[in-house]
């Protein structure tokens, strides 16, 4: 199981702006720069955000984009599904425990359901994990360089 490096960039990106923005729109170059990724990268992965309501953005100067719910509010979990990126721990072609088939004859292999029940874990885990969270609890203080 490997997560979407589009998924890891968004999380880096909304952490980003729950450190920084308060009240005020933070322009993409500046967390480009602070988190070392493409200007280019972080316009695509706004504009799915934006649709999905995650953030909303301001045109002119101090423009840019800022949390449209609280920190608090958006768990990273949420991120990954607005982004559609699968957290897949199974190889059969349903989700969850059900599924609907790992093998060729549909049926399910000897230990689907210890990965299905893995791949449930791991999404209660960041469906529970907010910005704030991560913010606050999994960031050393000694890094917390934003603004």
């Amino acid at each position: 199981m490997k997560l979407n490096t589009r998924s890891r960039y968004a999380v880096m990106a909304l952490t980003d702006l729950a450190f920084c923005s308060s009240e005020k729109a933070i322009p993409l170059k500046d967390m480009a720069k602070r988190q070392g990724l493409s200007i280019l990268y972080l316009e695509q992965l706004f504009s799915v955000l934006k649709r999905k309501g995650l953030v909303g953005s301001m045109r002119g100067p101090g423009g840019g984009y800022y949390l449209t719910k609280k920190a608090s509010e958006v768990s990273i979990g949420r991120i990954i599904q607005a982004l559609d990126d699968p957290i897949r721990v199974t190889r059969c072609k349903g989700q969850g425990t059900e599924g609907t088939g790992c093998l060729e004859n549909k049926s399910l292999c000897a230990t689907h359901h210890l990965w299905a029940n893995l791949e449930n874990h791991i999404w209660s885990y960041l469906n529970n994990i907010t910005l704030e969270d991560v913010k606050n609890n999994f960031f050393p203080i000694q890094q917390r360089n934003f603004a």
